[in-house]
């Protein structure tokens, strides 16, 4: 099963939260619905500004878990990589 990565933030340069799911879609629509309260839903984080496909869900995890040790600036910077106007990946998902 293939597992997917995330970085959802409120705007640019927000509060930065890394998820893991295997169902990117389903699980960033949660995040703009605010169907699961919790830190997303409390501080409004509903842009999807970076994710990254694995081939397996286990690949995933290890990576959100590295990801999370990392420097704030390291993680904007890899956002800025590929998305450095801050878009909303989501809409560009279908």
């Amino acid at each position: 099963m293939a597992g997917f990565v995330y970085i959802v933030t409120n705007h640019k340069y927000g509060t930065l939260y890394i998820g893991v799911t295997s169902d990117l879609e389903r699980r960033i629509y949660e995040h703009r619905e605010e169907l699961v309260k919790g830190f997303t839903s409390t501080y409004g984080l509903k842009r999807l500004v970076w994710y990254e496909e694995h081939q397996s869900i286990g690949t995933a995890i290890q990576r959100e878990k590295s990801l999370k040790r990392w420097y704030r600036r390291w993680k904007i910077e890899l956002i800025e990589s590929l998305n450095p106007d801050w878009r909303d990946l989501y809409l560009e998902l279908w």
